[in-house]
């Protein structure tokens, strides 16, 4: 059995390189159009750090390394809201880890200046990438979520044959949203990576993070009411 413990670090350490990689390729290796890796690359960051994670610590504590995941989990059944509590608390602190680091490495960079939504912080409005408004990007991030959970809750059901496929299937998932959606808020799906990198830019990017902490957790909610009524809905005898 494994532990309080391991489950801790494990989704700690997960989220840590969530957020240093994914956010760190945006930051780091840029999407500037001509040198950077653009945005199709920072799309695949972000779902390979969740395949690697998923591979790496999902025998542990399945990997979660999302708020959102966690509280999905409880709503539909698959989890108790105490462990859910203390996975979100070492998620938040492996966020902060993450991001500290990369501001570390940022900030020791010739020029490096720390905007309003600095280390690959998410947003939204003028001045955000696409500009788009607050009804765009809730509405962007509750669906994101809702897709996500929902690839998640079934690529790990029970049901599923291809259960070992699981980390795959979610890490990609995880590009297409991106794909999709980073000119409108650079895409959370996950209050953790939102808190992280906005503690440290502070300004519009953690006056911000109310929506990036509402929106992923309705999405996540819903995802699992539609999966478990709809999806997995038992059979009248």
């Amino acid at each position: 059995m494994v532990s309080t413990t391991s489950k801790f670090v494990a989704e700690m350490i997960g989220t840590m390189v969530l957020v240093l990689m994914g956010c760190g390729s945006a930051v780091i290796a840029g999407a500037d159009g001509t040198t950077g890796v653009g945005l199709l690359g920072i799309s695949f960051a972000f779902g390979l750090s969740v395949v690697a994670m998923a591979y790496a610590i999902g025998h542990i504590s399945g990997c979660h390394i999302n708020p959102a995941i966690s509280i999905a989990m409880v709503a539909a059944g698959r989890m108790k809201m105490a462990e859910a509590a203390y996975y979100i608390a070492a998620q938040i602190v492996g966020a902060i880890i993450g991001a500290g680091i990369l501001y570390v490495i940022f900030t020791n960079h010739p020029g490096a200046e720390m905007g309003p939504w600095a280390l690959g912080s998410n947003g939204w409005g003028t001045g955000y990438l696409a500009e788009y408004n607050t009804l765009a990007a809730f509405v962007a991030e509750f669906v994101f979520t809702f897709i996500f959970l929902l690839v998640i809750l079934g690529s790990t059901s029970t049901k599923n044959i291809h259960g070992g496929f699981a980390g795959l299937a979610i890490g990609l998932s995880l590009v297409l949203i991106h794909i999709v959606g980073i000119k409108i808020t650079g895409v959370s799906v996950n209050p953790a990576r939102s808190i992280g990198p906005a503690i440290f830019a502070q300004g519009a990017a953690l006056s911000q993070i109310w929506l990036f902490v509402a929106a992923p957790v309705l999405g996540g909610v819903f995802a699992a009411f539609v999966y478990n009524l709809l999806i997995e809905k038992k059979e009248l005898a």
